[in-house]
C-alpha cells in the first residue's frame, strides 16, 4: 500500500469537503449504516477505517454506480454481490512499486538481513501485500544475501483479487524501469532482468522467486495472529485506520513477531503514541523499523 496517492482524491488534487453540521453526521451515519451492512452481509468490516479516506471511496463509487444516494447504495449492497464486491475492493488501497523507498530496503539490507543470518529459519511477514511488489523486492534481498533457501515469505491481504495479480507476479512492462532505478539505489548487486522475463504482455517475475512464497487471505480488521515470524513489513496501511483499528493491528504484529524480531511501518506511521511502543525497541526512527524487545 502507498500513503502517497489516494486514488479516490478529486483529478484536480482537492477532496470533496464533508457537508458542514447536520447534514454531515447524517451523511456520516449513513455511511456506518452501510459498513455495518457489510460486515453482517459479507463478513468484511471496514467500520474503523480512517473515516475522510473512506468516505471519498464511498462517495467515489456512488458516483460511477450513478446511484441516487447512499441509503440506495446500501440496499443495492446488500442485494447485488457484484456491486459490493466493487464497494469492497475500493477500499482496498493498492498502488505500490518495486523496492519503494530504496533507502528502506538499503537500510533493511545493511542493518536487518544480518540479524537475521543468525536465525535457522525464517519467517516474514508483508502484511497488506496489495499487488506483491514489496514481497518480490524482499525476495530479492534474501536472495542476494544467501538467505533465500531458509526463509518463507507469508504475503496477505484482504482482496482477493488483487491477493491473485500478487500471486501471479505480473507486473507492467512500462514500470521496470522505474523499479530498476529503486533497485539500483536500494543496493542492488545484479543486473534486474535476472529477475524477470516478458510475458503476456507484462513483467513476469522468474519461478525461482515465488518457490519459498505463500499468498493468503488474511484481514487486519478481523483475523488473528499470524504465526511467529522473525520480521513483519507493513508499510502504508495503518494510515488508514482510525486509532481503535491501529491498536488492534499493532497487538496483532506484537502477538505474531518471535522475540527480538522485526517490524517495519510505513514513513508517515510510527509508534510513538501506541501504548505498546515499551515493546519495541527502535532499529531507525527515520525509516520505522522497530525490534520486539526479549520477554
Amino acid at each position: 500500500m502507498d500513503n502517497s496517492h489516494d486514488s479516490h482524491d478529486r483529478p484536480d488534487g482537492s477532496n470533496d469537503p464533508a457537508p458542514p453540521g447536520e447534514e454531515g453526521e447524517v451523511e456520516r451515519l449513513e455511511i456506518e449504516l452501510l459498513f455495518e451492512a457489510i460486515l453482517r452481509r459479507y463478513g468484511r468490516d471496514f467500520r474503523n477505517y480512517a473515516y475522510d479516506s473512506a468516505r471519498r471511496r464511498v462517495l467515489h463509487r456512488l458516483q460511477i454506480e450513478r446511484l441516487p444516494s447512499l441509503g440506495a447504495m446500501q440496499h443495492s449492497a446488500l442485494h447485488d454481490r457484484r456491486l459490493a464486491d466493487r464497494l469492497m475492493s475500493d477500499m482496498s488501497i493498492n498502488v505500490t512499486e518495486m523496492f519503494r523507498d530504496p533507502v528502506f530496503f538499503h537500510t533493511l539490507r545493511e542493518d536487518v538481513l544480518p540479524v537475521l543470518r543468525e536465525e535457522d529459519h525464517i519467517k516474514i511477514w508483508h502484511a497488506g501485500c496489495a499487488s506483491g511488489e514489496e514481497v518480490y523486492s524482499m525476495a530479492i534481498l534474501l536472495m542476494e544475501a544467501g538467505l533465500y533457501e531458509r526463509a518463507k515469505l507469508y504475503a496477505t491481504d484482504f482482496n482477493p483479487a488483487i491477493l491473485e495479480q500478487a500471486r501471479n507476479g505480473i507486473f507492467p512492462l512500462e514500470s521496470m524501469r522505474r523499479n530498476v532505478q529503486n533497485y539500483q539505489a536500494a543496493g542492488g548487486e545484479r543486473d534486474f532482468s535476472d529477475y524477470y522475463h516478458a510475458r503476456y504482455g507484462g513483467a513476469a517475475m522468474e519461478a525461482h522467486l515465488k518457490r519459498n512464497l505463500v499468498f493468503s487471505h488474511h484481514d487486519l480488521a478481523r483475523d488473528e495472529p499470524f504465526g511467529e515470524m522473525q520480521a513483519i513489513i507493513c508499510r502504508n496501511v495503518l494510515i488508514y485506520f482510525n486509532q481503535s483499528l491501529k491498536n488492534r493491528a499493532l497487538q496483532l504484529f506484537l502477538d505474531s513477531l518471535a522475540p527480538s524480531g522485526f517490524l517495519c511501518l510505513g514513513s508517515h506511521e510510527g509508534l510513538y503514541f501506541s501504548a505498546l511502543a515499551q515493546h519495541f525497541t527502535i532499529v531507525s526512527a527515520e525509516h520505522r523499523i522497530y525490534r520486539k524487545r526479549p520477554a
